[in-house]
């Protein structure tokens, strides 16, 4: 299945999309899920059904917001492939690297990604997310992909002067509207093997990023296996499982997003994420 979280004619709702229409799932199940996360929770236990019944809307008709607006967290993955390594100078670790992105930087498909009026140096990530489904602490990396219940394109965009302001990545990683999330998850049986999947970052239509999940340093199993050490996973939580190299900050000269750019994070089987950068208004 794919699913997302959406706005229609004013109203928040989730749904499963089929072809060009989506299913108003979220008001079919009004009564048994209040958001696509607690169907998430519930293993979408009912919704294949409900779907099937429920209300069509075209998708040009509907606005897309984060497939997960209101996860517990966002773990982030740095610096996890060997190119975006090396492009950045920092030693190879045993261990991911990881920091935490706000649900409320977060932004859906078509919408715009904002570029701060406190700086110029918007910067592009491409990147995998993983969203959790079966909650757990402790889990091996045997078990980890049994935890999963989706995945999405994510555009994990970084105000890189305010990144660079400490040695933590948190102020440039959570500016409002500044990670793209969606336009939709997909189950792991409809995605299929990650590995050979392509994902490529497109600026004004030209390719900046291009990898396969198969370059990864730390795989997905190994991520959840790390990060469920230190914290308890939730159903609903999101790992963005890291950039590849090609980010505008390693250029030269540097490339920045700039408003009337148009970003898209592209992943094969999944999906395209497409996003306008406007200026921050006020």
């Amino acid at each position: 299945m794919r699913l997302s979280t959406v706005r229609i004619a004013g109203r928040t709702t989730w749904g499963v999309i089929e072809g060009e229409t989506l299913r108003d799932t979220g008001a079919a199940m009004a009564g048994r899920y209040a958001d696509l996360k607690a169907a998430v929770t519930a293993g979408f236990d009912g919704v294949a059904e409900a779907a099937e019944k429920a209300a069509a809307f075209p998708l040009s008709e509907i606005e897309w917001l984060p497939v997960i607006p209101n996860p517990d967290k966002i773990l982030c993955v740095g610096l996890n492939y060997e190119m975006h390594r090396k492009e950045t100078g920092r030693a190879e670790v045993e261990n991911p690297t990881i920091f935490a992105r706000y649900s409320n930087s977060q932004t859906g498909h078509l919408k715009p990604i904002i570029r701060p009026k406190v700086s110029t140096e918007l910067d592009y990530e491409g990147e995998l997310a993983v969203i959790i489904g079966k909650p757990g602490r402790y889990i091996s990396r045997a078990d980890a992909l049994g935890h999963v219940a989706g995945f999405a394109c994510y555009n994990d965009g970084s105000v890189r002067d305010y990144q660079r302001h400490t040695h933590q990545f948190t102020p440039g990683k959570n500016f409002p509207d500044t990670g793209a999330f969606g336009p939709w998850m997909m189950t792991p049986d409809e995605l299929g093997p990650l590995d050979d999947l392509r994902i490529q970052t497109r600026l004004n239509g030209a390719v900046v990023q291009d990898a396969t999940f198969a370059q990864m340093i730390f795989d997905i199993a190994r991520q959840i296996e790390y990060c469920s050490s230190f914290t308890r996973l939730e159903a609903g939580d999101v790992i963005a499982s890291g950039t590849p190299g090609g980010v505008g900050a390693k250029r030269n000269p540097p490339l920045w997003m700039k408003p009337a750019d148009i970003v898209e994070v592209e992943i094969d089987r999944l999906g395209i994420l497409r996003n306008p950068i406007v200026n921050e208004q006020g």
